[in-house]
């Protein structure tokens, strides 16, 4: 499978490695930063809710009281400063209070649903997106078993969120409404950005098919966008997908049957290409996976088992490095084994699996961007005040933008997103933007000599200057530069000192 690095790709996981490893990039960068597991607290600890939050950059773990309990359906969203809006179990909604969020009982109506009140043990069951265009408007994509014998679920629901209501808290204005009538396999819902930087595609499995449903979700709300039949038949399983932090992979993994398959993935038509079956020489029922941060080594955990594989390399398949075998530990004792199940990529660079069970330990992997054992992936490493039943959130990159240069690209998304950029969160400015060519970097003063480069959309470089130490500000004129006026467009600025690296973006009018 040809595999090129150009430089949008280039220039996208550059972003992406400075928002998942810079500190100052992480903060204040909420939606996915919270993490919510555990029981409720009617009985003390190792009973109880445990968060991990990582608005910081660095996870923080603390022991909570609260009402809701998890399992292994997980979902939550908080606001652009990391504070909680609302979150699910699968079988209710609940406020930032803890108190159920108004009108939000009776998700998934079915007699499994109501066999487990205290959360559905489904992987992937629930997903939330922000409405397009709307704030404070919230999307819940849902799903439960409908038929307990064959392990399946009939519907894909929505509900939708006014965090308007309620003084703030926020309300439930349509529920349970029917997406998707059919034969789904269970949870697996997952979605990624378009390529316009603004709409979502959304996704789900038909049972015994080769079959995915993909939704679209836009400021006029969310549709049924078609079928795409491609890659293996798959029975009714219990695994876990993943989209690639960059959208360009997805991921689809139960290791009882049909194992691993990896495609290319097209953000701007919502297509899946190029599908990758790798057969894994075990059989377990459940399992995980998770992409690195840079999007390029993707890891499988296999209830015994962990797996490396390097999705740039020819053979996907021959790449494969086991990186772990479970030690034999139990949290707190027999029979709560400490295995390997479902895994997600956290806002401080590392990849956390869970433990298949009830446990008061999380695995963690460290450095998921090296190959081979140097990925550093520590068992049972990250300690638990209470016990943790899998619930791991089905967190999308929420903070992923447009396919630069795509045909998709029309919204301007790079000048209109709220929030600032990674290299804007480190004190980094360009003035005016857009502008003719002729702009001003400011940037806090750095006791060396820097360096500016400035790249076109096609990667070519049209500007190298120094940065003097000490400096605040530069004077940029990419005309004078080129001879010539520089052309309209979207240009790249690097800044370098030292070890590190920031990027801002820049538009160029005609």
């Amino acid at each position: 499978m040809k595999r090129r690095l150009d430089f949008v790709k280039t220039a996208r996981a550059a972003l992406l490695g400075l928002l998942y490893w810079n500190a100052d990039a992480i903060a204040a960068q909420g939606l996915n930063n919270l993490w919510m597991g555990g029981t409720n607290s009617e009985v003390p600890i190792p009973f109880g809710g445990t968060d991990l939050n990582f608005i910081t950059g660095s996870v923080v773990v603390s022991y909570v009281q609260r009402d809701i309990d998890f399992r292994r359906t997980s979902a939550n969203i908080t606001d652009a400063s990391g504070s909680l809006l609302f979150s699910t179990n699968g079988a209710y909604l609940a406020n930032a209070t803890g108190d159920t969020l108004m009108n939000g009982t009776g998700l998934n109506p079915s007699t499994y649903t109501s066999n487990y009140p205290e959360g559905l043990h489904i992987s992937q069951a629930c997903l939330i997106l922000p409405g397009p265009d709307a704030p404070g408007t919230y999307y819940l994509f849902h799903g439960t078993i409908d038929d307990q014998v064959t392990v399946v679920a009939n519907y894909l629901y929505l509900t939708t969120v006014d965090m308007s209501l309620d003084g703030g808290l926020g309300g439930v204005v349509t529920k349970n409404q029917v997406l998707i009538s059919d034969i789904l396999n269970e949870g697996r819902i997952t979605a990624v950005r378009h390529a316009n930087g603004r709409d979502w595609w959304v996704f789900c499995h038909k049972a015994d098919t080769n079959t995915f449903y993909r939704l679209l979700v836009t400021p006029a709300g969310v549709s049924v966008d078609g079928t795409q039949s491609i890659g293996i038949v798959r029975p009714p399983d219990h695994g876990q997908v993943c989209f690639s932090p960059d959208g360009s992979k997805f991921a689809y993994y139960w290791g009882y049957v049909d194992d691993l398959e990896i495609f290319d993935f097209d953000r701007c038509t919502g297509l899946f290409s190029n599908p990758v079956h790798i057969p894994i020489d075990d059989a377990n029922s459940m399992g995980g996976l998770a992409f690195s941060p840079s999007s390029r080594y993707l890891y499988v955990s296999s209830v015994i088992d962990v797996y490396q594989y390097d999705t740039e390399a020819p053979d996907i398949a021959t790449s494969m490095v086991h990186i772990a075998t479970w030690d034999g530990f139990y949290s707190p004792a027999p029979p709560a084994a400490t295995l390997f199940d479902i895994a997600q990529l956290a806002p401080d660079g590392k990849i956390y699996i869970g433990t298949g069970n009830s446990t008061l330990h999380m695995h963690v992997i460290h450095a998921p961007d090296s190959a081979g054992m140097v990925c550093n992936m520590e068992q049972h490493d990250v300690p638990l005040p209470t016990y943790f039943t899998n619930s791991l959130p089905n967190h999308p990159n929420y903070h992923l933008g447009p396919v630069d240069g795509s045909v998709c690209d029309s919204l301007g998304i790079n000048t209109l997103t709220p929030g600032p950029s990674p290299g804007e969160r480190a004190g980094i400015r360009a003035h005016p933007n857009p502008s003719t060519g002729a702009f001003t970097l400011s940037y806090p003063a750095q006791p060396m000599v820097g360096e500016l480069e400035v790249r076109d959309l096609s990667g070519r470089i049209v500007l190298h200057e120094r940065l003097p130490p000490w400096s605040q500000v530069h004077r940029v004129a990419l005309q004078e530069a080129a001879g010539r006026p520089a052309a309209a467009g979207m240009y790249q600025c690097t800044l370098r000192w030292g070890g590190q690296r920031y990027c801002v973006r820049i538009v160029i009018g005609p």
